[in-house]
């Protein structure tokens, strides 16, 4: 499984990967937790496309690409990959990750909020359940709310790579038609209302109103989401 460091280093693989004199991300030396656990989904266009779906637990962001992104038809099965832990800071990171650093590229906030746990139980329960491999949970982000859950299919002992699945679970706000995910060219922050091309080339930031409307915007979307991982 992904080697996660002990209590007082979850963020070792975080600097052993970056050179901060280079790069502009976060260092993970000031944000603590808000009232509530937060959740952020970035797109990231760095050697392949994909989405990075972030987690508060414990301290960090327990963090996962997920190539095809999240979906809201509960008929999805989005493979998610796990990735080193972030510092809290990185919940607002939008840039661009400098040539020659590790994930270079342009990096968009494309959803945040906060999440519940669901089942019952505390924040301790909730990383409990993760370690174990499965916990569901509810977001209650800018485009996105509903229950998710995600479940270890691959735990990386024999070898292969660990790797979990992130599925949508049936509920208020899920769908089996329409866009369930955007098309990550087109998909605009939900911080600046930037796209990933605004950003590499500099597009000043502009704030976003919060509609919190929890909907992938259709203006976002093509056939792209409704292709299966």
């Amino acid at each position: 499984m992904e080697d996660r460091g002990n209590d007082g280093d979850r963020l070792a693989r975080y600097h052993r990967k970056r050179r901060f004199d280079t790069t502009d991300e976060p260092r993970g030396e000031s944000a603590g937790p808000g009232a509530e656990p937060s959740f952020v989904i970035q797109i990231h266009d760095a050697r392949r496309m994909h989405f990075d779906f972030r987690l508060e637990v414990d301290g960090v962001l327990r963090s996962w690409a997920v190539p095809r992104g999240p979906s809201t038809d509960p008929g999805d099965r989005r493979l998610a990959v796990p990735t080193e832990d972030h510092p809290l800071e990185y919940r607002e990171y939008e840039g661009v990750i400098a040539s020659g650093e590790y994930g270079a590229g342009p990096v968009i906030v494309w959803d945040q909020g906060t999440y519940r746990p669901l089942g019952g139980g505390g924040a301790a329960d909730f990383s409990a359940a993760l370690d174990r491999g499965h916990a569901s949970f509810r977001l209650d982000g800018r485009k996105l709310r509903g229950a998710y859950a995600l479940t270890r299919f691959r735990d990386g002992r024999d070898g292969s790579a660990e790797a979990w699945l992130l599925v949508r679970k049936t509920g208020p706000g899920s769908s089996r038609s329409g866009p369930a995910t955007p098309d990550p060219r087109r998909a605009r922050s939900a911080r600046t209302g930037r796209t990933l091309s605004q950003v590499a080339r500099g597009t000043p930031e502009r704030s976003m109103p919060d509609h919190g409307s929890g909907r992938v915007h259709r203006s976002e979307g093509n056939d792209h989401a409704r292709r299966r991982p």
